[in-house]
């Protein structure tokens, strides 16, 4: 992206969290906000607080008066506007809803852009992401990455963790309907273990050293959900792969899944690797 257009798509990133931010802050701990309403596109329950956070983004796309294709969970793919799209943004308008329902200070918004053509839209990857932004919209905290250009947080620029170590390593997981056998000898090794049950801030959190790494292994992490943290990561030195070593290259579509291992460094990625058995 040229300088100008990343400025356009960082304010409208930022826009768009501010809506939503504001538009949710009166449901959080309600029981009102966990109400089932339907199901979303990625086929899974919809509740009431992800609808007006949802409802929110495509406001903000709408009255942007630029085209853009929108990758969202429950609305799915769709394009907003007459023309060729000019990006795509991939988001999740509420990463961690449970907690946000129960209250517990880990559940915000994923917002990721590519630049876009009307021959692209099909074939866009992971790898064509140039920014990303993910806020924790409990405790305040933004991470932003742009590519060739680096990670912040709350503006200031950020590095990954340099612990090589795993056994002085913290590592956040997603493990629920995981297999545990297969993550048993790393829960063993590693220092201290955390889950939070809201994906994009936990893989972020490796882009600041707050996480030396995160893992999911489950081959069934939505696209949606890592969009924005992937490149938050890599622009902050640190790096990013399926369980199996690779690139993580999955089309960027509602249904699209893949596993993730993110690390601060080589050394520990490598180490995470080979514990778990993806070399």
């Amino acid at each position: 992206m040229k300088d100008t257009e990343i400025k356009f798509w960082e304010e409208t990133g930022l826009n768009i969290i501010r809506q939503v931010e504001e538009a949710v802050e009166p449901l959080i701990g309600t029981r009102k906000s966990g109400e089932i309403v339907k199901i979303g596109a990625d086929g899974t329950p919809t509740t009431l607080i992800d609808v007006v956070a949802e409802k929110k983004v495509v406001d903000a796309l709408e009255e942007l008066e630029r085209p853009v294709f929108l990758i969202s969970e429950e609305i799915g793919e769709v394009k907003i506007g007459k023309d060729p799209p000019e990006a795509i943004l991939v988001v999740d308008p509420l990463d961690g809803t449970s907690n946000a329902i129960k209250k517990i200070p880990a559940y915000g918004i994923s917002i990721a852009i590519a630049q876009s053509s009307a021959s692209s839209q099909e074939t866009a990857n992971l790898q064509d992401v140039g920014m990303g932004l993910v806020k924790n919209f409990a405790t305040g905290d933004l991470y932003s990455g742009f590519k060739g250009y680096g990670a912040f947080l709350n503006g200031e620029k950020i590095g990954s963790s340099l612990i090589d170590d795993v056994s002085r390593s913290s590592v956040g997981a997603y493990i629920y309907r995981g297999d545990m056998n297969r993550l048993e000898p790393l829960c063993k090794t590693v220092r201290r273990m955390r889950t939070l049950g809201a994906v994009a801030i936990e893989i972020s959190y490796v882009a600041d050293g707050t996480y030396d790494a995160f893992v999911d292994m489950r081959d069934n992490l939505r696209v949606v959900d890592v969009a924005a943290a992937k490149i938050i990561v890599e622009e902050s030195g640190g790096v990013v792969t399926d369980r199996h070593s690779r690139t993580l290259d999955a089309r960027l579509g509602v249904l699209e899944k893949t596993s993730l291992i993110a690390s601060g460094n080589e050394k520990l990625h490598g180490d995470i690797m080979g514990i778990l058995g993806g070399i």
